[in-house]
């Protein structure tokens, strides 16, 4: 479904001003998609061929293990925008799978038109480095907690960096994300709760 895509366009200019026309144009064109919960954006084995601008809803990025168990690796909630951010993520087969884990509302550009059309534009340069730098950042972080920390410190980090996450997602998928049962998670909830 194509609608006029002024959510996205104002959200790209607020980021980095004025769009380049080819941007801008891009944007009047976006899709907007209506995922249900369930619903499936990206399944793995195909290939990554979109920007995702989530204007409301909940999402997460995930992974099969050999056995068919989920194991959750992000999330992304209302106002995230996400894309194939390495060359392989676009080129190659994906390994994961993009779900919705409530209705919202996504808009979507093709990225490799995006690509193209931003080729030069300094403020999107600089914000895909941002970007990259702090998955970078995260992923670090993430191994060094499943290292070192226990998982009620790992659930404490997330209290204090991503407490919107701790309020919109289910207790099944944080528990994935810490790598720890959801009923191990909930007994740590309640044992901080009575601390």
């Amino acid at each position: 479904m194509t609608m006029p895509a002024q959510p996205l366009g104002g959200h790209l200019a607020q980021l980095l001003g004025p769009l380049p026309t080819p941007a801008a144009s891009l944007c009047a064109a976006a899709r907007c998609l209506r995922p249900q919960k369930g619903e499936v954006l990206l399944r793995e084995g195909e290939r990554w061929q979109q920007l995702w601008w989530v204007a409301h809803g909940a999402f997460r990025l995930y992974y099969l293990d050999l056995d068919g168990q989920a194991s959750n690796k992000n999330f992304f909630l209302d106002g995230a925008m996400f894309w194939p951010i390495t060359p392989d993520l676009s080129a190659k087969p994906v390994a994961f799978w993009i779900e919705a884990m409530e209705a919202g509302e996504v808009w979507a550009l093709p990225w490799a038109d995006w690509s193209v059309a931003m080729q030069g534009f300094l403020p999107w340069q600089d914000l895909e480095r941002r970007v990259l730098t702090m998955l970078l950042q995260d992923k670090m972080q993430r191994e060094q907690h499943f290292l070192q920390r226990s998982a009620t410190q790992r659930y404490q980090a997330l209290l204090s960096t991503h407490a919107d996450w701790v309020k919109r997602i289910p207790l099944r998928q944080l528990a994935s994300y810490l790598g720890v049962t959801d009923v191990a998670l909930s007994r740590i909830r309640r044992r901080l709760k009575s601390d």
